[in-house]
């Protein structure tokens, strides 16, 4: 949960176009965060958010996808395609067909980049869970930030930050379909220069 409630903004339907740090591949996490913090429940999504699911899609396709062990066994299909999917575990003998097991989340980055590098796209998408998120809070540069507009039960939290150290440069209103439960808005978030020094 973030720690500084100001929220500036500036509504622009796409991501950023500001390089990362150094110029480098940008660490991007994709998350969706409900008032009270919550982002999962019993290891699943704790909403019905059918229009943040394509969004999500639209977000991650083409590049390299960070994630935990239990984000993997949740999702309803594995791998999600169209995208190099790979598992930080530190169970080396996980079975994950068609992703790439990693044993913790440093090593996760430097394949996702070499992933990167390979195919020619900017970003590597962070997709959870909340350890993943905690572990790599420092190497991320940018925030798809869905905030779900609802304070459901849940029992895992997106870890607390400090807003001070980034700004929201768009934000927008995700349009409210029939299968979603709440509504929603896409903030997009990005590390300030001066948390950079």
């Amino acid at each position: 949960m973030m720690t500084n409630t100001s929220s500036p903004s500036s509504p622009a339907p796409d991501a950023p176009a500001d390089a990362a740090r150094g110029g480098e591949i940008a660490v991007a996490f994709v998350v969706a965060v409900a008032e009270n913090g919550v982002i999962g429940r019993n290891g699943e999504l704790p909403w019905r958010l059918s229009s943040d699911l394509k969004l999500f899609r639209r977000l991650t396709m083409g590049k390299p996808i960070v994630m935990g062990r239990q984000t993997w066994d949740s999702l309803p299909k594995r791998p999600l395609d169209g995208r190099e999917n790979i598992v930080v575990t530190r169970n080396d003998h996980l079975d994950a067909k068609g992703a790439h097991v990693v044993l913790d989340p440093i090593s996760a980055l430097q394949l996702a980049r070499d992933f990167a590098q390979k195919s020619g796209v900017d970003e590597i998408a962070v997709i959870g869970g909340a350890a993943i998120y905690e572990a790599l809070l420092p190497q991320a540069d940018r925030m798809y930030w869905t905030a779900v507009h609802g304070s459901p039960e849940g029992d895992t939290t997106f870890p607390d930050f400090d807003l001070s150290g980034w700004r929201i440069v768009s934000q927008e209103p995700i349009s409210r379909g029939p299968n979603d439960e709440f509504a929603a808005t896409l903030r997009v978030l990005e590390r300030s220069d001066a948390a950079l020094e």
